[in-house]
């Protein structure tokens, strides 16, 4: 699945969330559709990427900057679904980088 605004062409961040999800999801569904939304609405988002198989996904959120990283990493609502971590998923990583060049193409 593909949500993303027009991407900068370069000096961006990408936060990409890989991860194995455990058997226990309770809560799991309405808090990935609130920090979804939430997320979404934050200054300096401009979108995500996200394919899964199975019990695995990768998540791939785009931001302006680190503040707005900032700013999210923060919010109380992401605080909360991050205490519900170790319940939801077998394993993840999560990584911070910069892009510095980004090119497109789509048909």
């Amino acid at each position: 699945m593909t949500f993303i605004k027009a991407l900068p062409k370069d000096n961006f961040y990408a936060v990409i969330f890989s991860s194995t999800k455990s058997e226990n999801l309770e809560g799991y569904r309405e808090m990935d559709e609130m920090t979804m939304d939430l997320a979404s609405k934050q200054e300096g988002y401009l979108g995500y990427e996200s394919l899964s198989h199975e019990n695995k996904t990768i998540f791939i959120s785009y931001w302006e900057n680190r503040k707005a990283i900032e700013n999210w990493r923060q919010h109380a609502i992401h605080l909360m679904a991050k205490e519900k971590a170790q319940q939801w998923y077998q394993r993840y990583l999560s990584q911070i980088c910069l892009v510095e060049s980004s090119h497109h193409f789509e048909k």
